[in-house]
């Protein structure tokens, strides 16, 4: 969930970026094409030719309705550029990318795709940094992908019950032991069926020829931005506006002529985990951003997801700050690059 329009934004002083990003078109284990681009890192030990394994990748995950191609993710781009290499992509039902979007549940997938290709890149390290639904995303993305070290992985199989229209999850052996999900105890076995993807006999996405790639679609460090804690949330106008958006037929005609957004007309089924039930079970270093002038989302929600982590989350409140990419202007990004460069 994000700004409905694009929306003015702050300017930035960023030089424009020299080399030439690449292009590619990213397959997602459900066999969704998702259009992603790389932009390689405009430091100078990129210029002389540092090693692709010695350097950090970040992977931004637009808000609804954005895309790879908007000025707010290029501008965020080029920000975060200056210190990483860096990977946009366009969600499901966005910008190039096929599909349908399903405003958070299915496109864990899809950043997950992102997150694998940064790796085959030969990044050893990848930071994960999320903007409203994006921000969702990454959330619950870092809860069902997860791994220690650099060691072998696996996956845990098992049906799906009732529905393919929610994610897998990889994990290191032992990750995380003795470690409870949101709504029962999970120690080793099949994980709850509403957090997996329909499944081939060996576990991996169904019809995927990618296994190494799903097995290293972990993220080292995450940055939610503008995130909700809850689904369903309507406090606010704007998020009133939304939901007409996405559930209503009228709306998902506007989504589509208006905002070149193309909605998923099905309801959830089960409802997929919410990000402040996923924040429990994230591991890597995780900060919070949240603007004190969100329209969408108040300060409970940034709130509601740092006490979810017990304490192991950085919050950052931003005193006049707006909603996601379109209200993050260069200072803040320039921070927020410096966090996951050290996290």
């Amino acid at each position: 969930m994000s700004s409905v329009s694009e929306g003015r934004f702050t300017s930035s002083s960023v030089p424009s970026i020299t080399e030439t990003p690449q292009r590619t078109t990213l397959l997602t284990g459900d066999g969704v094409r998702i259009e992603a681009v790389y932009t390689p890192c405009t430091a100078g030990s990129e210029a002389a030719g540092a090693r692709a394994a010695d350097r950090t990748a970040v992977v931004l995950a637009h808000g609804f309705t954005g895309a790879a191609d908007r000025p707010a993710l290029l501008r965020a781009a080029a920000v975060f550029a200056q210190r990483a290499a860096v990977i946009t992509f366009s969600f499901r039902g966005h910008g190039r990318s096929t599909g349908l979007s399903t405003v958070g549940d299915r496109e864990v997938l899809d950043l997950a795709a992102a997150v694998a290709w940064a790796r085959s890149l030969g990044h050893r390290r990848v930071v994960t940094v999320g903007f409203s639904m994006g921000g969702s995303v990454v959330l619950r993305h870092a809860a069902l992908y997860t791994a220690r070290g650099a060691g072998n992985f696996f996956t845990e199989a098992g049906p799906a019950e009732g529905t393919d229209r929610v994610e897998g999850r990889a994990e290191a052996p032992g990750a995380h032991e003795g470690r409870a999900e949101a709504h029962g105890a999970h120690s080793g076995g099949a994980q709850a069926g509403r957090d997996r993807t329909s499944t081939d006999d060996d576990g991996m996405p169904a019809g995927s020829a990618y296994t190494d790639a799903w097995m290293n679609a972990y993220t080292d460090a995450v940055v939610a931005v503008s995130a909700p804690a809850r689904w369903y949330y309507r406090g606010t106008a704007p998020m009133r506006r939304l939901h007409w958006v996405v559930t209503r037929p009228m709306g998902r005609l506007v989504g589509r002529l208006g905002f070149r957004t193309r909605i998923h007309r099905e309801d959830w089924d089960p409802v997929p985990l919410s990000p402040v039930e996923a924040v429990p079970l994230i591991t890597a270093p995780l900060l919070i951003v949240h603007g004190d002038r969100d329209p969408y989302f108040p300060v409970d929600h940034p709130r509601m997801l740092a006490e979810a982590s017990r304490g192991r989350a950085e919050l950052w409140l931003e005193h006049g700050m707006g909603h996601a990419e379109n209200a993050a202007d260069e200072e803040l990004l320039t921070r927020v690059s410096d966090w996951a460069g050290s996290a």
